[in-house]
């Protein structure tokens, strides 16, 4: 009696195992199958790099490894795209040494817009050393307006 218990729980577990490995196939997602879509977008320095790979893979061991460790070519000591100045990584910054996005632009002097972490800092400064080392987002903006060095 022990034994046939045994394998009819065991038909029973093989049962509802089978039906949750077809579940995906037959409700329409896309990527059945084991190891599919990793691994991708990852290790991207500028912008719109590494987006949408890996998907809608069905099988084993597709779509991985797409997309990453992309980059803009570097000008100036710079790291990203669309950027200006010295030693910037992150797109559409100027000044010098802003990491993230949008630092350092439209600024009256140099020494203004430089070393921010984040995006939207040290903007449309128009004194000298405004807008410096800022971390977050929409820090040291619009400092000294209508300076002009």
């Amino acid at each position: 009696m022990g034994l046939t218990f045994t394998r009819i729980l065991a038909a029973a577990l093989l049962c509802g195992l089978s039906a949750s490995l077809e579940a995906p196939l037959t409700n329409g997602a896309m990527a059945a199958g084991i190891g599919n879509g990793n691994g991708n977008g990852n290790g991207n320095v500028g912008f719109r790099n590494g987006n949408s790979n890996g998907n809608a893979n069905i099988g084993i061991g597709n779509g991985n490894g797409n997309g990453n460790g992309n980059g803009v070519f570097a000008t100036g000591g710079n790291l990203g795209a669309f950027n200006s100045g010295t030693g910037n990584v992150g797109a559409f910054n100027s000044g010098t040494g802003n990491v993230g996005a949008f630092n350092g632009n439209n600024n009256a002097s140099s020494t203004s817009g430089n070393h921010n972490t984040g995006s939207f800092n040290g903007n449309f400064n128009g004194g000298l050393f405004n807008g410096n080392g800022n971390i977050g987002a929409f820090n040291g903006n619009y400092n000294g307006v209508g300076n002009h060095n």
